[in-house]
């Protein structure tokens, strides 16, 4: 018998966030450092800008989708799971580009093409994190019921 897992708090939406961003950092900023020749400190300081606004996108847009999931009752499906990681992504767009532009002293079109490569890395990333955060948080709350006492239970 599966049991309905319970709405994620703020609390939880925040852990949820900085688990995601704080393991993004860490990999991407110098890989991007690398491939793009710039120094993993100017490089390291671009990526937190972008995460400190990606967390915040992040538990807005979760919010909302969780919202949205809970309204319509679809599931957690390999193509629900790709919609939800593009939105999020195609949303982050519209502040990481002028962003980039501004700290790397690059043009529009160089921050749009820049932006198309973090897509590109954190696509695979957001879609893998969100499962294995998912199916973590799903065992981690059926050991809690398990070990919850059950009032109905004979001693």
């Amino acid at each position: 018998m599966q049991h309905t897992l319970p709405t994620k708090s703020i609390k939880e939406r925040a852990l949820h966030a900085l688990l995601f961003e704080l393991i993004g950092v860490l990999l991407f900023a110098p890989l991007l450092a690398w491939l793009l020749g710039y120094s993993l400190g100017k490089m390291g300081a671009m990526t937190v800008m972008i995460s400190t606004v990606a967390m915040l996108w992040n538990m807005l847009f979760n919010a909302l989708f969780d919202r949205l999931r809970r309204r319509l009752g679809f599931a957690l499906s390999l193509k629900a799971r790709i919609a939800h990681a593009l939105g999020f992504e195609g949303g982050l767009i519209l502040v990481v580009v002028p962003l980039a532009a501004w700290w790397l002293s690059i043009g529009w079109l160089e921050a749009f093409l820049l932006d198309v490569g973090l897509l590109l890395l954190f696509l695979p990333y957001t879609l893998g994190f969100n499962w294995l955060y998912d199916h973590a948080r799903e065992r981690i709350i059926q050991r809690q019921l398990q070990a919850a006492p059950n009032p109905t239970r004979p001693l």
